[in-house]
């Protein structure tokens, strides 16, 4: 595939998602290197969906560590259980957080993000790395996204880790 998103105007946000989610497939499928491949993925959902931040965090000796990633300079690395991030690494599920100010432990990368949504990528049964979205605006994730952000979630885990 050649590397441009085609996305028509006036879509909802689920219809939006159904026309990205192919084209990030078709996008990593003849690529190997898994840091070329994150990195397309964040620029990808970044433009296509509007989002503040999107990046990936891989698990490496026990710590996250900050991957690719599209949006303002970010936290470098996470403990496991801390913030949002090490919480969804923790318990092994997607955590939506409406206000990032309400979340307990919440580490602030950048003041402008007011809701997240992370999402672990699980190969074997073990988080291999996360997905982490922000959003500038409070309440900007809802199930919609935590379904095809699942999906991709999913995908990365079988078909690029």
């Amino acid at each position: 595939m050649a590397e441009n998103l085609f996305i028509a105007d006036n879509l909802t946000k689920e219809e939006l998602y159904q026309t990205l989610l192919p084209q990030l497939k078709s996008l990593t499928q003849d690529e190997s290197n898994i840091v070329a491949n994150l990195a397309n993925l964040a620029a990808a959902l970044k433009h296509g969906l509007g989002f503040f931040w999107v990046g990936f965090y891989r698990v490496k000796n026990e710590e996250l560590i900050l991957g690719p990633f599209q949006g303002p300079v970010a936290c470098t690395r996470i403990a496991f259980g801390k913030g949002v991030c090490g919480t969804a690494w923790k318990e092994k599920r997607t955590i939506v957080v409406p206000d990032v100010h309400q979340f307990p432990g919440h580490i602030a990368c950048s003041s402008e993000s007011q809701s997240e949504i992370v999402v672990p990528v699980i190969k074997d049964n073990k988080v291999a790395m996360i997905l982490d979205v922000d959003s500038d605006q409070v309440q900007d994730f809802d199930e919609v996204d935590e379904k095809y952000l699942g999906e991709l979630a999913n995908y990365i885990a079988t078909q690029l880790v």
